[in-house]
């Protein structure tokens, strides 16, 4: 008998410890909270480790553990530990990844939960980014526009009109710019597009594209129209009849382009704002580089973002608790610690005022100006959006850019094929 009540005794306590291990509690009543960051430059893991250690000196009840994920397979790696009831609580993510796990139920709704001054801080265009349906399921805070960033000593010699975000070049004008910036043995821009589909959407929408149509049934379909085949039309037109595009990079990603940038090959790259730390770590010396304003197009410089978020699992037991750390973590003077660990720009307007990220050294003052033009990415909130992706129009405006398809191929395969995908999301 005494074997017995030993028995069922270690058992009460195995329990006991499973139940309060598994709630993010502990024996003395402290809160253990997971954070997935997906940050990976050193400046930035720095600045995200610190504010972790920062709020752990300061709130002993709730300690937040730092877990380290990675962009490159964040959306399985998220979608096997729902289902299988192990999400971190607090979770760092991009906004067009988010449109699944809003609809699956499972990220919490945090329009009751956010700090008052964090919702007031964020534009609501930046807002909507993050809005499915009625809820709210990420807090977006880092962003970054597409410029062009440029071989300075090279503008200077064409003798072309270096643009402004106040006077920015048209698409046409842009054109132009890259065939008379082209010579022997150099491309006037390189399009580094081995993700052809978020550059092209994001960039459109300053021609006024849109692609992607949600009827009055709440049902969205793609069509390709007039204001969307700018963008592409530009490119196509540069790689295969000026060539004054280099066809090379196509399938290469933004990195790939540096090497050739710094030897001459390429006046010019379009590259994600971030991409200015890795020209300023690894330009050679005496090397001159600048940051262009994208084009604009009937929509002025606007262009669709997909800024990256924090959300909080919808099973996480401690959705008040993650709020106030995200809160913490999101507060204008730490925003622009983690804005300039990253290269990126901050959502938050009081952020966006800080002098470090106004300067036009390393071209800061280009972004913050474009700040106030970037809006939700086309894509945002449309559910099927990676599988249409991956399997339709990725490898449809690979082959267009290329030259391998025209016009009206590319136009068939968006509108028909990807009809096809998207309406089984939307039975």
């Amino acid at each position: 008998m005494r074997a017995k009540a030993a028995l069922l005794l270690a058992l009460a306590l195995l329990l006991t410890t499973a139940c309060t291990g598994g709630d993010g509690g502990s024996g003395d009543g402290r809160i253990t909270l997971r954070f997935q960051s997906l940050a990976w430059q050193k400046e930035s893991v720095e600045a995200n480790r610190e504010l972790v250690a920062e709020w752990n000196a300061t709130h002993p009840d709730v300690r937040v553990e730092y877990v380290q994920g990675s962009w490159d397979s964040v959306h399985d790696q998220l979608l096997t530990s729902f289902e299988g009831g192990e999400a971190p609580d607090i979770i760092h993510d991009a906004s067009d990844d988010l449109a699944d796990f809003a609809y699956g139920g499972y990220l919490a709704d945090l329009t009751e939960l956010l700090p008052a001054r964090l919702r007031s801080d964020i534009p609501d265009r930046t807002w909507e980014t993050v809005t499915f349906g009625d809820g709210i399921y990420g807090v977006p805070f880092l962003q970054e526009p597409r410029v062009l960033i440029a071989d300075a000593k090279l503008l200077r010699r064409s003798g072309v009109r270096i643009p402004t975000p106040e006077r920015p070049w048209s698409w046409a004008e842009f054109r132009r710019v890259t065939k008379a910036l082209s010579g022997p043995g150099r491309y006037g821009v390189a399009w580094p597009l081995k993700e052809p589909v978020s550059a092209t959407l994001n960039l459109s929408l300053s021609a006024g594209g849109r692609l992607f149509h949600r009827g009055p049934d709440g049902k969205v379909t793609v069509r390709f129209e007039a204001a969307d085949e700018v963008v592409p039309r530009t490119v196509h037109d540069q790689v295969t009849t000026d060539r004054s595009a280099a066809r090379s990079t196509l399938g290469s990603g933004g990195s790939d382009t540096l090497p050739g940038f710094f030897a001459g090959k390429y006046a010019m790259v379009p590259l994600g704002f971030s991409y200015r730390q890795q020209v300023e770590q690894q330009a050679p010396e005496g090397f001159e580089w600048r940051v262009l304003p994208a084009p604009a197009g009937a929509a002025g410089l606007d262009q669709g973002v997909s800024p990256q978020t924090l959300s909080i699992a919808a099973d996480s037991p401690h959705q008040r608790e993650a709020a106030a750390f995200i809160g913490f973590l999101l507060r204008p003077e730490n925003m622009v610690q983690l804005a300039l660990g990253d290269w990126m720009l901050p959502t938050g307007t009081e952020a966006l005022r800080h002098p470090a990220l106004r300067t036009e050294e390393r071209g800061w003052s280009v972004g913050t100006a474009l700040a106030g033009h970037l809006r939700s990415a086309p894509a945002q909130a449309v559910r099927g959006y990676p599988e249409w992706k991956d399997k339709v129009a990725t490898p449809a405006f690979q082959e267009y850019y290329s030259g391998a398809i025209g016009l009206g191929e590319l136009r068939r395969r968006l509108e028909e094929d990807g009809n096809l995908v998207l309406a089984r999301y939307q039975r």
